[in-house]
């Protein structure tokens, strides 16, 4: 990582609450999957400031990988890109506005090998209906805030507990994590 990156971190991780970042812990735990994963295609729904998706391109960096990233609010994304750029990692990344819904269903046809899913929360059943499809088998779901928004995303981890193509795991890292591997056969 480089020392730009490290900067930009340490100064996001001051306004976390502010921006409802995932936790360093996430961060790292999210960058080292990545790199163990091999994952050259990342989709992130809530881009926010781009605390998380630093993590992400970062990783990728070192993959040779590509991250998407789709925020509904236009200034909390415009933070997110003079991030990136001053990090050198904004070549990495392709940013999208609007709804992560409409976004994925009116503009993304790609496959990717990670989706990261950290936006709102009551819509979380709607991201992974419409992500679903767009996983490779063998990749790799994450959700952020399962513990610590529990009913507002109980019908989301109830449903991809009980699909037949994911094994699913439960992270204790703050807020928890979810993590669903998309069976290869």
């Amino acid at each position: 990582m480089n020392k730009e990156t490290i900067e930009i971190l340490e100064k996001l991780e001051k306004t976390a609450d502010d921006f409802w970042n995932v936790s360093h812990q996430t961060g790292n735990f999210i960058n080292m999957l990545i790199k163990l994963m091999g994952a050259k295609n990342v989709l992130e729904l809530g881009t926010s400031n781009g605390y998380s998706g630093l993590w992400i391109a970062d990783a990728l960096k070192e993959t040779g990988g590509h991250l998407t990233t789709i925020e509904f609010w236009e200034k909390r994304q415009c933070l997110a890109r003079e991030y990136f750029e001053y990090c050198g990692l904004s070549d990495i990344a392709t940013f999208k506005i609007g709804q992560a819904y409409d976004v994925i269903r009116d503009e993304i046809n790609e496959e990717f090998d990670l989706i990261f899913i950290d936006a709102n929360k009551q819509e979380y059943i709607k991201f992974f209906e419409v992500t679903h499809p767009l996983l490779k088998k063998g990749g790799v779901i994450l959700a952020d805030n399962i513990t610590s928004h529990a009913k507002k995303v109980e019908d989301f981890v109830q449903a991809i507990s009980s699909h037949p193509e994911y094994q699913v795991q439960i992270l204790d890292l703050p807020d928890g994590l979810l993590m669903a591997y998309k069976h290869k056969e």
